[in-house]
C-alpha cells in the first residue's frame, strides 16, 4: 500500500485529498503546519507528499527546501493558490515534482498524484533501452534508478531520473515539452510545460560541469530538448 503524507493547513482541503487517496487504497498521515510535516517526512517512508504553499510555522518552500537538503527524494505535489504564480515556479525550482492550483478539480489530482507515484515510466518498449546506460562521465543504472558521474553518486529526484533516462535512451531524439509533460509526469495539461523547463534546470544544475555550455542536454531552439548523441 502506498503511503502519503498531507501537509496542509485547510481541514476540508486535507479531507477531501485524503478522502480519494483513501479510496485508491492509499495510506494516509496528516500534518497541519510545516515543522510537523518536515518531522514526519524525516522520520518515515512516503510514496507521495501533498504539500501546500501556506503553511504555519514552516512555509512549504521552506519545507521543500529541507528535504532536498536532506536527499528526501520523496515526490512532492504542492498546492498553491490562484495568485502565487511567482512561488509555483520557484517550487518546482527548489525540488517539488509538480504542483496544483486550488482550487482544483478530484479527477486532475488523483491522475497527479498517481502518476507521481508511479516510481517507473510506462514508455512503450521502444522508447528506452535496457540496463545500464555508459555515456560521457556518466553511468545511468535502471534498476538501481542511480547516476553515477567520475565515482560520484548524485542525488536525483524521481521525475529527475526520469527525465535523463528517457532522455539518454534516445540520443538526439528531439522531445517537445508537452511529449516530454506527457511520458514522464504521466498526463498533459495544457499550460504546464513550465515545469519540465524548472525540472531540466535543476537536473542541468547536477550532471553538468557547465550550465552556461550544457554537454549532455541540449535545448532544441523551437522544439525542446534532445540529449547529446555525439558524445
Amino acid at each position: 500500500m502506498n503511503k502519503v503524507l498531507i501537509i496542509e493547513d485547510e481541514e476540508a482541503i486535507a479531507d477531501l485529498i485524503a478522502i480519494h487517496l483513501k479510496d485508491l487504497n492509499k495510506q494516509v498521515s496528516f500534518a497541519t503546519d510545516g515543522e510537523i510535516g518536515l518531522k514526519l517526512a524525516k522520520a518515515e517512508k512516503y510514496d507521495l507528499i501533498v504539500l501546500d504553499l501556506m503553511l504555519p510555522k514552516l512555509d512549504g518552500i521552506e519545507v521543500c527546501k529541507e528535504l532536498r537538503k536532506s536527499n528526501i527524494n520523496t515526490p512532492v505535489l504542492m498546492l498553491t493558490a490562484k495568485s502565487e504564480e511567482f512561488d509555483k515556479v520557484l517550487g518546482l525550482e527548489i525540488g517539488a515534482d509538480d504542483y496544483m492550483t486550488k482550487p482544483f478539480s478530484v479527477r486532475e489530482f488523483t491522475a497527479r498524484a498517481k502518476a507521481l507515484m508511479r516510481r517507473s515510466i510506462d514508455y512503450s518498449s521502444d522508447e528506452l533501452k535496457q540496463g545500464n546506460i555508459e555515456i560521457g562521465e556518466l553511468v545511468i543504472d535502471e534498476e538501481k534508478r542511480k547516476v553515477i558521474k567520475q565515482g560520484e553518486k548524485l542525488d536525483l529526484t524521481a521525475k529527475e531520473f526520469d527525465l535523463l533516462f528517457l532522455l539518454a535512451s534516445n540520443p538526439g531524439k528531439s522531445y517537445t515539452r508537452g511529449k516530454l509533460l506527457t511520458l514522464v509526469w504521466g498526463y498533459n495539461f495544457s499550460g504546464y510545460e513550465h515545469t519540465v523547463n524548472s525540472h531540466i534546470n535543476r537536473l542541468r544544475a547536477k550532471i553538468e560541469t557547465n550550465q552556461e555550455k550544457p554537454m549532455y542536454i541540449k535545448t532544441v531552439w523551437g522544439v525542446g530538448y534532445a540529449f547529446n548523441d555525439e558524445l
